[in-house]
């Protein structure tokens, strides 16, 4: 190594010391086309195989509803502000349920509700339970919702949820209308409730600084997450966000790698998106395949556009030389 200084943080991260802000900050700076970059990329590959004994998961997100969202995140399809969708649709609960179903037969490791944050939660509460009572009991739920406070999150646990996936994302407060501090709050309401947190660092773009993604990664840590990982934004056309351009993926690797190390080696899940084999050898054991609304996406059914598949996540993985876990997700035992 040409740099001391990175190989000994590297190395303090593979002893199972968490990493200060100063130096998960060292290690973004560096740069993706160095030997010290590879390294990085080795460190964090070598980590999600112990910390995940060298399996990783494919879970599955339906989307439940389109609407003009108040929240206006200016990365969201949904956001009002956006203009992308004007009318609010909701997939029949029949459709719901088969979409889940589906998902279970062909082996997602977890399966997610998703909706937007103008939603009614009973609905969501009704629509759980519902997919609930139909999947099998071992099979791992996960809500993906809006904001919610200790007996929301109560309610969330008996319907039948064993998590959510929450994040306080770049931006947040800027980019969206979303104070920070109710997003930290929610991460709290998990946790009191029993709900394990699934998260991520998301969604990055070429602006943002290295200051900022320190920043949300000690947030992340703090909130011990079941996973967390790193997620680029993808450009929406037509928006204001979208001149800013995208992170290649090749950084993202690297990003992606230095969240893997700074989380430590009680964090098991490191996940990125969209699935891609470049961020598998470099740590990633988490992919999502999709079905039905995305945020990142301006078509109604995105596994008609830019979703994936199952089987896709899971070749991705073969190519990345992981093996893919069956059954119920660890990350959520």
């Amino acid at each position: 190594m040409k740099h001391g200084h990175i190989s000994d943080m590297v190395a303090k991260a593979l002893d199972g010391e968490l990493l200060a802000g100063e130096e998960i900050s060292a290690l973004l700076s560096v740069s993706i086309k160095t030997e010290e970059s590879f390294y990085i990329q080795w460190a964090g590959r070598t980590i999600s195989d112990q910390v995940s004994l060298g399996r990783a998961e494919v879970h599955a997100q339906v989307g439940l509803n389109i609407s003009p969202c108040f929240n206006d995140c200016l990365f969201c399809s949904f956001a009002r502000i956006n203009g992308i969708f004007s009318q609010q649709t909701e997939t029949a609960l029949e459709d719901i349920i088969a979409r889940c179903a589906d998902f279970e037969k062909n082996g997602a490791n977890a399966i997610y509700l998703m909706c937007t944050a103008d939603f009614d939660f009973d609905r969501f509460i009704d629509c759980a339970a519902a997919v609930r009572a139909a999947l099998q009991p071992c099979t791992v739920l996960i809500a993906n919702i809006a904001d919610f406070g200790p007996a929301q999150a109560r309610r969330l646990k008996d319907a039948g949820c064993a998590g959510v996936y929450h994040a306080l994302r770049l931006g947040e407060g800027s980019d969206t209308r979303i104070p920070p501090e109710r997003r930290l709050q929610t991460f709290h309401a998990a946790r009191e409730a029993g709900l394990k947190l699934g998260t991520c660092l998301e969604p990055v773009g070429p602006e943002h600084t290295i200051a900022e993604l320190v920043e949300k990664t000690l947030i992340a840590r703090d909130a011990t997450p079941v996973y967390c990982g790193a997620a680029r934004r993808i450009p929406i056309a037509g928006t204001k966000l979208a001149g800013y351009g995208i992170v290649s993926e090749a950084r993202m690797a690297h990003i992606l790698a230095v969240v893997r190390l700074a989380m430590g080696f009680g964090v098991p899940g490191n996940c990125t998106h969209e699935p891609n084999v470049t961020g598998a050898i470099a740590g990633a054991n988490l992919f999502w395949a999709e079905s039905g609304a995305n945020p990142r996406d301006d078509r109604e059914q995105t596994e008609k556009s830019r979703g994936t598949n199952i089987n896709d996540c899971r070749q991705l993985f073969i190519e990345a030389e992981w093996d893919v876990a069956t059954g119920p997700s660890p990350f959520f035992s």
